[in-house]
């Protein structure tokens, strides 16, 4: 037996290398490569889209726009140019989803401190409320990196336009009624290319987890 492995050992050392290599390959080819959709309006549930664009199935992206952030700054589309963000809508006094929603962010904030193409953009549904100095305070409060995260106030038409007719995540409370807005839990993830590309609920832990990772595979 020693004599034929002797014998026959580059033949041997040859099929074993192309085995490993083929093995790999067909690893390679058959592990599934992870993907993420692109949201339009028509693939949303239909309560949070304007009805104008509910029919839309392709080409959507996010509308210019141009806000307040907690430092009394204009905040617009240019500021998110080429970058990977996280989009929310809340209000300071919310009791209930928001505080979550908010830490949860935070931590994606964290998460991605060192890397500059990640950023947060939270938008206020009660602009009549939450000022410039109380959304500067809230930002103080959850440790808000102003270069990362936009707190952001405007005027509620334009809130609201943004909300069903760009990110596809507030409902109103009563239908037909104008400009009224409920937000939701939804964290939205924008590309580079200002399209949607998921929806994530933010009280989750397993949810942000699932976001940090998606963010993680759009860097790459």
């Amino acid at each position: 037996m020693l004599r034929y492995i002797k014998k026959y050992k580059f033949q041997i050392l040859s099929f074993v290398t192309f085995s490993a290599i083929f093995l790999s390959i067909s690893f390679h080819l058959l592990t599934p490569k992870k993907k993420l959709p692109i949201f339009n309006p028509s693939d949303v549930n239909p309560e949070l889209v304007d009805s104008t664009i509910q029919h839309v199935s392709k080409y959507h992206t996010i509308a210019d726009f141009s806000f307040t952030n907690q430092n009394g700054e204009l905040v617009t589309q240019k500021n998110y140019e080429e970058k990977i963000y996280v989009a929310d809508f809340f209000f300071t006094t919310c009791p209930t989803i928001c505080p979550i929603m908010q830490d949860n962010m935070v931590e994606i904030q964290n998460t991605f401190k060192s890397i500059p193409d990640v950023m947060l953009l939270s938008h206020t549904v009660m602009p009549d409320i939450d000022s410039v100095p109380i959304l500067k305070k809230y930002a103080l409060e959850k440790g808000v990196i102003d270069s990362k995260w936009n707190l952001v106030t405007g005027d509620k038409k334009d809130i609201f336009y943004i909300a069903r007719k760009s990110y596809l995540a507030v409902k109103t409370e009563t239908e037909g009624e104008l400009y009224d807005m409920v937000h939701t839990e939804n964290l939205i993830l924008i590309d580079k290319q200002r399209r949607v590309r998921g929806f994530y609920d933010g009280t989750n832990k397993e949810e942000i987890k699932r976001l940090i990772d998606d963010i993680r595979f759009l860097l790459e």
